[in-house]
Formats: C-alpha cells, structure tokens, sequence
C-alpha cells in the first residue's frame, strides 16, 4: 500500500507539475500573440495590457476612482505624446489627446473615422435586421434633426416649466433635506417621457427609470455576459424596456390610425410617421431601440449635468448670488402663473456659463469611440485600419495647455468668444456632436430657474467625491440642506 500511496502521489505531482507548465506555456503564447498585434512600422507609444483584457480595467476604474483624467494624464506623461495606443475590450486602440486630436478626429468623421461601439452594446441595443447599434446611431441623429432644433423646442418650453414646477412642489418643497441624485434624475426622466412619449403616468416612468439606470450601466463596462455582471442586468433590463416601448408603440399606431393622437406630438409619433427614401417605415423593433437611446441621452446625461449644478451652486455662494440674481429678475417680470418662454431662456446668459463651466470642470460623458476607417497618419504616427480610437473632453477641460488654472470655477472664461476650438467638448463635435444640446440647455436652464429662486443649498457631505459611473455621479447621491425663500412666483 506505501508504494502504491508513493506512486499516485508521483504521478499527481507529475501531472499537476506538466498542467502548469502547459499553462503557463499558453499564458505566454496569448500573450505573445495578443502584444504582436500591436508591433508594426511607426505605431504611437504604449502599452498593450494583457489579453483579452488589455488596459480595460485600469481605464473603467479610473471612472470609478474620480479621477477618469488620470488614465490619460498618466500615459501621456510616461510617453510624452499626444496619441498613445492600448488594448480596450480586446480591440487594438489608439487614444488622442489635446485640440489637435479632437479636431482631427470630428473633422474626418465618416470619411477617415466612424462613430463606433463595443460589440456587446449590440446585445442592449438590438435591431431587427442585421445592422450594428453603431448603424443606427447614424440613422436615429438625422431622423431626430428636425424635432430638436431650436425653432422646434420652442413650443415645449412651457410643458418643461410647467413638469419641473411640479416636480420641486411634490419632492423638495416643505423638506429640510434631500438627496439630489435621485430627484433630479426622477426630473429629467419625467421631461424626456413627455416629449419623446407623451408618458406622463408616474408608475409607468418609475420602472423605466429603473431599467434604463442599468441598461446604461451595462454599455460602458467590462464585456463579460454571466449572472450577476452589469453587462447581464443591462440586457435584461433592455428586454423589459423594449417591453414596455412596444405596447406604447402599438397603442400610439392605433391612436394615430383613429386620430386620438397628432402625428407632430412628441418623437415616437414623428418616428412612426416618417419613411425614408424608398417608402419604408421603420420597425417596431427599431423604434422601441431608438427611444431606448434617447431617453438614456435625455434622461441620464442632462440628469448628472443637473446635480452637478446643486453641488457647485451650494459650494460657491458667490456664484449662486450671481444666479440668483439673474433668475430672479427674470422671475419677477412675470405674471402670476406665467410660464417661461423662449425668450426667458436667452436672458440666461450668466446661468448657462455657470451650467457651461460644471460641464468643463465634471463632463457627463467622458468622450466617445470611433474606429479608423482607413489606415492614416497622425502626429507622426501610423494608426492601422480596424483600429478603435477615443477622445475625452476631461483631457481639454481640465488642461493647464488649454485652460488657465483648470481647477478653478470660472463661469467667465465663457463670456465673448469663450474658449479655443476643440477644446471645451461635453456634447462632441463634427458630424456626430449630440443632437440634443440645445433640449438640454432648455432643461437645464429651466431646471436652474426653479431651483433658484425656491431655496439655498448647504452640502451635508462636503468631501463627497464624484465617481463616472458610468456618467459622473456623487458617491453618496448628494445630500443637501435645503433654505427656502420667501417669494416664490
């Protein structure tokens, strides 16, 4: 029995010992294999990660860790260069730093460049045909040029002020204290159900709320699709949001048929109404994706843009007197129960600088990818077909190169003709810059308008640190002490 104990342990160690080796033998192949795709004749500077993986995880965490600048900084200093190559989501990429890289990348889209997308953000942006969430994205920004230029958001300013009285008269008046994450995300929600939805039921907002939260969450993160991961509930939540988008969907084709609705009321009718070139009205499908998308943009980014505002406003006295006083004289040019119209809006001229200089200081959204459609040359480098490129406001706006004393809150580096091209770039630029800036500017100008001239803020957790997320956020939903005034018209 000893020899035979001896030998099964031998054999075990043996075989454990060759497991091992083979292992690591094919750790090492991967990882030859995976840095040999990024060797070449005048590649940028960088380092590749592992496979797989690459440097996904060191560029999400510095999201989470407050400090999304820092993978960038970091790099830029070690390789002294304006571009930099890296390995994201198993994808080579290249990720450009400064105006420079910024011009260079929106002047040459769709012709050098292309808007582009994680794989996996095709499985919580489905379509009914074989095209990717990259394709459709193209689609949806011209389909929704017309209803969101300013001549046509005019007529919903209104409807804006009128939902955002609501909102502060049920949630923030007659309380000490309020967690401003949510209820500014429960606000913007409530705005961009109405006019994209003519959705005004509490309930219904609520739970698409919810799952539109994590549906966004799962687009930037790590692409691993097991029980449990964000990019699982992003899918799963976009199954119960394409749900409920449907039954909408189906319900507004019948009122439309019985004329119960307009065909110009909100964006579901206008996409239900139009047809392209060859006749063909888009799918129920693509719709329900489309809307999907909207909202997120509508509801997630202006929402963060919305609490940061609270959180500088009650920080910087001085700079809420400033507003106030802006505000107030608006407020004070009014009937008792008017509304704001378009022309309240454009005397905001200090409170969207305030708005503008939150937006350098704490974009919303870091930047956005592209992929070479091409091989080409920049700086000096060669960037290889096939290749994902980045850009990221945080590198402009919060550069000494672009920006003097980038830390400091300056509303007035927007007076006259405001900063230098490429370099203050929250809603992008070129052909793909987001359709929706000026229906933000109006929320969020409204939104002001009201918090304003209701109450002062005091933050309760002044060293709150705030967190991308995959938006920029407060790490503890921002609470504040609220200090109401006296006249409210």
């Amino acid at each position: 029995m000893g020899m035979e104990h001896y030998s099964f342990y031998l054999n075990f160690l043996l075989g454990f010992i060759v497991f091992v080796i083979s292992l690591s033998l094919l750790a090492l192949v991967l990882l030859y294999r995976h840095r040999s795709q990024f060797k070449g004749n005048n590649l940028p500077p960088g380092n590749v990660g592992y496979p797989l993986i690459g440097e996904s995880y060191d560029f999400v965490s510095a999201g989470w860790k407050g400090h999304p600048e820092k993978f960038f900084f970091d790099r830029i200093a070690n390789y002294s260069s304006q571009i930099f190559k890296t390995s994201l989501f198993g994808k080579q990429a290249a990720f450009f730093y400064g105006a420079a890289g910024n011009k260079f990348l929106f002047s040459n889209e769709n012709r050098l460049v292309n808007v582009w997308w994680p794989d996996h953000v095709n499985k919580i942006f489905p379509t009914s045909a074989d095209v990717s969430a990259t394709a459709e994205a193209k689609k949806l920004k011209k389909l929704i040029h017309n209803f969101m230029k300013p001549e046509a958001l005019k007529r919903y300013i209104g409807i804006m002020d009128a939902i955002t009285q609501k909102h502060f008269a049920n949630s923030w008046e007659n309380k000490q204290q309020v967690h401003v994450f949510p209820l500014a995300k429960n606000y913007t929600l409530a705005i961009a159900a109405r006019l994209f939805l003519s959705l005004e039921d509490q309930k219904d907002i609520d739970k698409l709320g919810h799952s539109l939260y994590l549906a966004n969450a799962g687009v930037i993160s790590m692409p691993i699709d097991f029980p449990g991961t964000p990019l699982r509930k992003a899918i799963k939540a976009s199954k119960l949001i394409n749900g409920m988008l449907t039954e909408i969907i189906k319900q507004r084709k019948a009122d439309l048929a019985d004329g119960k609705a307009s065909p110009t009321q909100d964006i579901l009718s206008h996409m239900l109404m139009t047809c392209d070139k060859d006749g063909t009205y888009m799918k129920e499908l693509d719709i329900s994706t489309n809307i999907m998308g909207l909202l997120i943009g509508g509801y997630e980014a202006t929402g963060a843009v919305c609490i940061l505002i609270v959180k500088f406003l009650a920080e910087l006295p001085h700079i809420y007197d400033a507003v106030y006083k802006e505000q107030m004289e608006i407020a004070n040019s009014k009937a008792p129960g008017e509304l704001l119209h378009w022309d309240d809006i454009q005397k905001m001229k200090y409170s969207w600088n305030v708005a503008q200089e939150v937006m350098r200081l704490t974009p919303p959204i870091q930047g956005s990818f592209r992929e070479a459609a091409t091989d080409f040359v920049f700086n000096g480098y060669t960037i290889p077909k096939g290749w994902i490129l980045y850009w990221s406001s945080i590198t402009t706006h919060k550069s000494v190169d672009y920006f003097q004393e980038p830390d400091k809150f300056d509303p007035s580096r927007f007076e006259g003709t405001g900063p230098a091209p490429c370099t203050y770039v929250p809603f992008g630029g070129g052909p793909m810059m987001c359709p929706g800036k000026e229906y933000a500017r109006m929320e969020i100008l409204v939104f002001m308008h009201n918090l304003v001239k209701r109450f002062k803020c005091e933050r309760l957790l002044p060293q709150e640190k705030i967190v991308m997320d995959p938006l920029a956020m407060p790490a503890k939903g921002l609470p504040i002490r609220l200090f109401p005034h006296n006249h409210i018209n």
